[in-house]
């Protein structure tokens, strides 16, 4: 499948980005909307917890680099991927990833007994990825750090182990590897199911 190109951004990265934005302003005034698992004494989630936060975390960033990288990954991918989809199952499926992010995120966070808050959009960034790297596989991308350019399908798998690697080996503390790797996951099986490849059918296949 070749990647769609137009010029003009498509409506809901728009969107997505517009609102990253613009609660990236509001959080500054209320931490209640982070994904928050609470004290290691309380079981399974901890106090302050809200069902709303499996979203809204998702909206949050921790500073402007970390908001201006998330934004310019859903935009650079996530545009050939909603001319792909068409806007209203991308939005559908980016949402699908940031949740199951974060409940995987939560789940291995209960297992290992680490709890922490975790803001950013990286969950529903890496199911595009992901989507990326199925739908475009021989598409030609080239990294900013180190710039080399290589097969989209190899991109992801890369990002996909170093992701595990890290999440497994508990390294580069601050980033919530299983999180991401959540994402990941989510979004390979809502895919599979769009194309009719699991128990479970759909009740309208997606051509992919």
């Amino acid at each position: 499948m070749n990647v769609p190109s137009e010029q003009s951004t498509p409506p809901v990265v728009v969107g997505l980005i517009a609102a990253n934005v613009a609660v990236f302003v509001l959080e500054r005034f209320s931490p209640a909307f982070d994904l928050w698992l609470g004290h290691a004494a309380l079981r399974p989630i901890g106090a302050g917890f809200g069902p709303w936060q499996l979203l809204t975390y998702g909206f949050l960033h921790a500073h402007t680099f970390h908001l201006a990288v998330n934004m310019f990954m859903i935009w650079m991918f996530g545009s050939a991927l909603e001319r792909t989809l068409k806007s209203g199952p991308f939005l559908a499926y980016y949402l699908v990833c940031v949740v199951g992010a974060a409940l995987l995120h939560l789940g291995v966070g209960v297992w290992m007994g680490t709890h922490y808050s975790v803001v950013g959009a990286s969950g529903g960034v890496f199911g595009i990825l992901l989507a990326f790297g199925l739908l475009y596989p021989n598409h030609m991308i080239v990294l900013l750090i180190p710039p080399i350019p290589m097969k989209a399908k190899w991109f992801v798998i890369i990002v996909g182990a170093i992701t595990l690697w890290a999440g497994v080996s508990q390294r580069m503390d601050g980033i919530a590897h299983f999180a991401h790797l959540g994402g990941m996951i989510t979004g390979l099986v809502l895919l599979q199911y769009w194309r009719g490849r699991l128990p479970i059918k759909p009740r309208r296949r997606l051509l992919l």
